[in-house]
């Protein structure tokens, strides 16, 4: 059942985006859906068609691990690909999240060796 849910819901995430993006074109039929995929992302429709599946895979693994574990998995690939302590302290201040959040990635980039 859960993992019926996580699909549901990844799946219904680039569909609200989509149905937003063509009401804010103030167009309607294809002219609507062209324009909104367009405006979604860089380099016209198939930007837009992208953007839509990568919500949905983000969607899909904050559903199935939770965002604790997609920032946490974030901040350890930053640390891992040579980034530095600092300069993952900065975007970790950056990010709209939690004042609890933003402690517990501070206190695991700690651990990291």
């Amino acid at each position: 059942m859960d993992k019926i849910i996580s699909k549901v819901a990844a799946l219904g995430i680039p569909g609200l985006v989509l149905v937003t993006a063509i009401g804010a074109t103030g167009l309607t039929g294809a002219a609507a859906i062209t324009a909104a995929l367009a405006a979604l992302g860089p380099g016209g429709i198939l930007g837009g068609i992208a953007v839509l599946g990568i919500s949905g895979l983000v969607v899909q693994g904050i559903t199935e691990f939770g965002f604790d574990a997609i920032f946490s998995g974030v901040v350890k690939e930053l640390y891992l690909r040579g980034e530095s302590k600092g300069s993952i302290l900065n975007k970790i201040e950056k990010y709209p999240i939690s004042k609890t959040l933003k402690r517990k990635l501070k206190e695991n980039l700690e651990h990291y060796n």
